[in-house]
């Protein structure tokens, strides 16, 4: 639930909380799904480690009337085909390799969204519900649920958002299969080798946005925002405390006739500890294209170009339609 959607907003370095509009919104900010003006549905797919893991997302909102809208949205992360080898050697030390067989691990996320006008002209909320499943092959399962509270504030052609995650705590609530847990050979006590604790929790994050468009003799424009991503706890963050840390994100979206569009962000800057004792500033740099055509929006992403940033690049695709097309 952490790594985010949509290419466009990908390729932004995710610098979106205050400006996201569209069915996307369900993840970014639901405030922002009141800016839509039909149905909206939208698809991404990603490969992550050198297409070891498959993260994919779909998306569909809509409007319910002038005041209020709605969306729904599942996430799936995971790993397939991992060979279990722990029943590899039998109890005579013998390797059987038909004794191998295959499991899969994958988080799901399901998200319900409402947002609604308030009073105040230009100023929106949203809230999300979510339930949350993990799954390791026969091992473990687990079942969890939270709430994101998001709210936006328009004024000309300035939005401001914040977007608070995980606001009661996420749980998590782990059933483990203690007779597979038995079965596997040659444990050794102490080793990471137990059985881990039942219950896992995600502590609340808070997402500041802000962003402006800029429109140039009518066939041009510029979407320039940025974040200030903000979790209670002290990590490598560019701004941290014993109480909190801040990474902030810029992003820029350049379009022409509203057609064609070119993106480039940066953020994830981290403090990081090299060999010698030293530390160093590390960031990921972010690049994206997008097409738009009659409805239908198709995005592209590279995350982590260069070798600024500790992490792998990823390839991102995202498709968005719009429901007039259907009609």
């Amino acid at each position: 639930m952490n790594i985010g959607v949509d290419a466009a907003a990908l390729g932004m370095a995710n610098a979106v909380t205050g400006i996201t509009s569209d069915v996307n919104s369900v993840y970014w900010n639901p405030a922002g799904i009141l800016h839509l003006e039909d149905n909206q549905m939208a698809l991404m797919h990603a490969s992550y480690f050198a297409n070891i893991a498959s993260y994919n997302y779909a998306a569909f909102a809509m409007p319910l009337d002038d005041r209020s809208a709605v969306g729904i949205s599942a996430i799936r992360f995971g790993v397939d085909d991992i060979l279990n080898t722990t029943q590899l050697i039998d109890q005579q030390g013998n390797i059987d390799y038909n004794r191998i067989s295959l499991f899969s691990t994958a988080d799901y996320g399901f998200v319900f969204s409402y947002a609604r006008k308030l009073p105040l002209d230009g100023l929106n909320y949203g809230v999300n519900a979510k339930i949350i499943r993990r799954v390791i092959g026969k091992f473990a399962s687990s079942w969890g649920f939270g709430f994101d509270v998001g709210i936006q504030f328009e004024k000309g052609d300035w939005r401001l958002g914040v977007m608070a995650r995980d606001i009661t705590t996420t749980y998590n609530i782990w059933a483990i299969d203690e007779e597979q847990f038995a079965t596997i050979q040659g444990a050794v006590e102490g080793q990471n080798q137990e059985q881990p604790e039942t219950t896992e929790i995600t502590i609340p994050k808070l997402q500041i946005g802000a962003g402006k468009r800029f429109d140039f003799r009518g066939d041009y424009s510029l979407v320039a925002s940025m974040n200030l991503n903000m979790r209670f706890v002290q990590t490598n963050d560019l701004i941290s405390t014993s109480s909190f840390s801040i990474d902030p994100a810029l992003g820029f979206d350049f379009g022409f006739i509203d057609m064609v569009f070119l993106r480039a962000g940066v953020g994830n800057f981290q403090n990081v500890l090299q060999l010698d004792g030293n530390e160093s500033l590390n960031f990921q740099p972010n690049i994206g294209v997008g097409f738009k055509y009659k409805g239908i929006h198709i995005d592209y992403a590279l995350t982590d170009i260069g070798d600024q940033s500790a992490a792998l690049y990823s390839n991102v695709f995202s498709v968005k339609i719009d429901w007039n097309v259907f009609r």
